[in-house]
């Protein structure tokens, strides 16, 4: 056995897990405390390294691509000081640390641990059910369908339509970006008919506008990550149904028809909200341009 215990966490490796435990200290952020304990298979490590530093070095652990339900639905977004997978070490305990790396570097090398992709989920993500409560609503996941319930002060367009209700099976990906304190989150569920939308997260149904306070929004992470090891694994995702929203606009395959038919009901549906009075002239003008942006 192998382990380090430090004010940050521990970290035990017993030649075939490495079980992370996040420390109880008040430096520890709220997620990591949240998430709690993590137990990371070998066979979904890629790499291990130690950094030294003057007073404090830190143990960095490098999973392979597309094994971590986490790491899939942050895409890399995750602050520094919430990722799981680092543990702060005092300068004294650099020995222990080195000591550490040396033991998973060994057993990655006698067990031939691939390096390449992995093409399925090796961690399970958070379990099940799972809510959050955000700036602009309480988010709930219990395994098969998303609920979301607007705050008061949601846009009004999100409160008219009343609580949104999702379907895993009518999911394509989820997207979020973290609350960094100077420019907004979003947590999106893209299902087939919203996922080249382009409303901006306080106005889109199916989007969470992070505002708020930045230790309470990184939760929403929690079903992000939920819902994401509960969808197809990227790898076995049908090209058309997988969406990566940095590729360029071009590089996107659609299918005129149905996005013909996915433009008239949003227009209707807002059409509805104007009549209503739900939406002003001016409102229903904007949103109704950017709809048609979108497509």
């Amino acid at each position: 056995m192998a382990e380090i215990i430090q004010r940050d966490g521990t970290w035990a490796f017993d030649g075939s897990t490495v079980r992370i435990t996040p420390g109880r200290h008040r430096s520890v952020p709220l997620f990591r405390q949240t998430y709690g304990e993590i137990a990371v298979p070998l066979e979904a490590v890629a790499g291990v390294v130690y950094e030294p530093e003057r007073k404090r070095g830190r143990l960095r652990m490098r999973l392979r691509e597309g094994a971590d339900p986490l790491l899939q639905a942050t895409g890399g977004r995750l602050p520094e000081a919430a990722d799981p997978y680092r543990l702060a070490v005092d300068g004294d305990r650099s020995g222990v640390a080195e000591y550490v790396v040396a033991e998973i570097r060994q057993s990655l090398l006698l067990d031939q641990v691939p390096k390449e992709p992995a093409r399925t989920y090796l961690l399970p993500g958070p379990p099940v059910p799972v809510s959050v409560r955000s700036s602009d609503g309480t988010v709930s996941f219990d395994g098969t369908q998303v609920r979301i319930d607007w705050a008061d002060t949601s846009d009004r367009v999100k409160r008219a339509t009343g609580p949104r209700i999702i379907g895993v099976g009518d999911l394509v990906q989820v997207e979020w970006l973290p609350n960094s304190g100077y420019e907004d989150g979003f947590l999106r569920f893209a299902t087939r008919e919203t996922v080249f939308s382009k409303l901006p997260a306080e106005r889109d149904p199916y989007a969470l506008d992070l505002w708020g306070s930045v230790r309470r929004d990184l939760l929403t992470v929690l079903v992000a990550a939920a819902v994401t090891a509960r969808l197809p694994h990227p790898s076995t995702r049908p090209g058309a149904e997988y969406v990566d929203r940095d590729r360029p606009p071009a590089a996107v395959p659609r299918q005129s028809a149905d996005h013909h038919d996915v433009l008239l009901r949003r227009l209707r549906e807002l059409g509805e909200l104007h009549r209503d009075g739900v939406l002003t002239d001016e409102e229903f003008a904007l949103t109704k341009a950017a709809v048609l942006r979108s497509f």
